[in-house]
C-alpha cells in the first residue's frame, strides 16, 4: 500500500506542476520576445517530456533498473498515441484528423523511422560491437532527432507563427513579472524532477511486490504517470480550439521520447541500453509503429463523420493498445 500511496503522490505531483510548468513557459515566451514559435515549442517539449528525461536518467544511474528506463520511453510511445484516440471522442462532431493539417505526417513519419531503428536494435543485440559502451544506433537517434527537429520546424513554423499571433492577444500576462515566471518555472520542474526520480524505485518495489515485472510496470505504470503532462496539455489545447498543437505535440514527444533513450544509453555506462533490457519491450515499440500507422491512415484518408461516438482509425488504435497491454501482460 506504501507503495502504491508513493506512486499515486509522485503522479499527482507531475500532474499539477506539469500544468503550471505549461503556464509559466509560455509567460517566460512571451516576456523574452525571442519567437513564440520557436521557443513556445522548446518549451513545450522539455515540459511534458521532462517526467520521461528524469526518470529514464534516474532507471539507469541510481537505480539500476534498465526496463523501467526503456519501458517507460517505449509505453509513453505508445500512450501518447492513445491520448489521440482519447482526444478524439472528445472532439465533436467530426473525427479529430480532420481538422488536424496533413503535416503531421511528417512529424509521424519521423516517429515511425525512430521507432524501426529500436526494433532493429533490439534484434541485432549484442552483434554490433559498441562504441565504447555506447550503442551506434544511439548516435544516430540523436542524429535523426536534430534532423526531424530542424525539418517539422521549418514546414510548420508558418501555420504554427499564424496560430500563435491569433491568440497573442489572449496569452497576454501583463500582471506577471519576467521574475515570478522563472522562479515559479523553476520550482514546479524541481517538483516535477524530484517526484520523477523516485518513480523507477517506486516502479522497482511495485514489479516485485505484484510479480509484474519491471518490463510490464515500465511499459504500463511508469510510462502511464510520466505521460500525464502529455495528457493535460492535449485536452486543453483541444478544449482552446488547437487541434494541430495538440497533435504536434503528441507526435513530436514520440520523437523526443527516442532522443531520450538515447540520453538515457549515454548514462547507462554497463554497455549498450537496450541490450541490458528484455526483447519484449519490442512489443511496445512495435505497437506504437502501428498506431502511428493508422493515424497516419487517418490524416490521409480525412473521414468527414463519426459512426459512433469514435473515429474508425481511433478505434484501431485503442485496439492496437488493448493488444500491446495484454501481450505485455502474458509475457511478463
Amino acid at each position: 500500500m506504501l507503495l502504491w500511496f508513493g506512486f499515486l503522490i509522485c503522479t499527482a505531483a507531475i500532474v499539477y506542476s506539469g500544468t503550471r510548468l505549461s503556464k509559466y513557459g509560455d509567460i517566460i515566451a512571451e516576456k523574452t520576445g525571442l519567437g513564440r514559435a520557436w521557443i513556445g515549442i522548446v518549451l513545450m517539449a522539455s515540459v511534458t517530456s521532462l517526467p520521461e528525461l528524469v526518470t529514464g536518467i534516474g532507471s539507469v544511474t541510481f537505480a539500476d533498473v534498465p526496463d523501467i528506463a526503456v519501458g517507460d520511453v517505449l509505453g509513453s510511445c505508445v500512450f501518447n498515441m492513445l491520448i489521440l484516440a482519447i482526444l478524439d471522442t472528445m472532439y465533436r462532431p467530426t473525427p479529430i484528423s480532420t481538422k488536424a493539417h496533413q503535416g503531421h505526417v511528417l512529424s509521424a513519419g519521423f516517429g515511425l523511422l525512430l521507432l524501426s531503428i529500436v526494433c532493429l536494435s533490439m534484434f541485432l543485440r549484442g552483434n554490433i560491437s559498441p562504441l565504447g559502451w555506447l550503442d551506434p544506433f544511439s548516435v544516430l537517434f540523436i542524429v535523426i532527432y536534430l534532423i526531424a527537429i530542424r525539418l517539422v520546424f521549418t514546414y510548420e513554423k508558418r501555420k504554427i507563427a499564424e496560430f500563435l499571433k491569433e491568440i497573442a492577444d489572449e496569452l497576454q500576462y501583463k500582471d506577471v513579472s519576467m521574475k515570478t515566471a522563472v522562479l515559479h518555472y523553476g520550482m514546479n520542474a524541481l517538483i516535477v524532477i524530484i517526484a520523477a526520480i523516485f518513480l523507477p524505485k517506486i516502479g522497482e518495489g511495485i514489479a516485485e511486490a505484484t510479480g509484474l515485472g519491471q518490463t510490464f510496470v515500465g511499459n504500463i505504470f511508469i510510462a502511464v504517470s510520466t505521460s500525464l503532462p502529455e495528457v493535460v496539455v492535449s485536452i486543453a489545447a483541444v478544449r482552446m480550439g488547437a487541434v494541430d498543437l495538440a497533435i504536434g505535440n503528441l507526435f513530436g514527444s514520440n520523437i523526443f521520447n527516442i532522443f531520450i533513450l538515447a540520453l538515457d544509453d549515454i548514462f547507462f555506462l554497463k554497455g549498450p541500453l537496450l541490450s541490458y533490457a528484455s526483447p519484449n519491450h519490442i512489443i511496445s515499440a512495435l505497437s506504437a509503429m502501428a498506431m502511428t500507422t493508422i493515424a497516419i491512415i487517418g490524416l490521409t484518408y480525412r473521414a468527414e463523420k463519426k459512426r459512433l461516438f469514435v473515429a474508425w482509425d481511433s478505434l484501431g488504435i485503442i485496439m492496437v493498445f488493448i493488444a500491446n497491454l495484454l501481450l505485455l501482460y502474458v509475457l511478463k
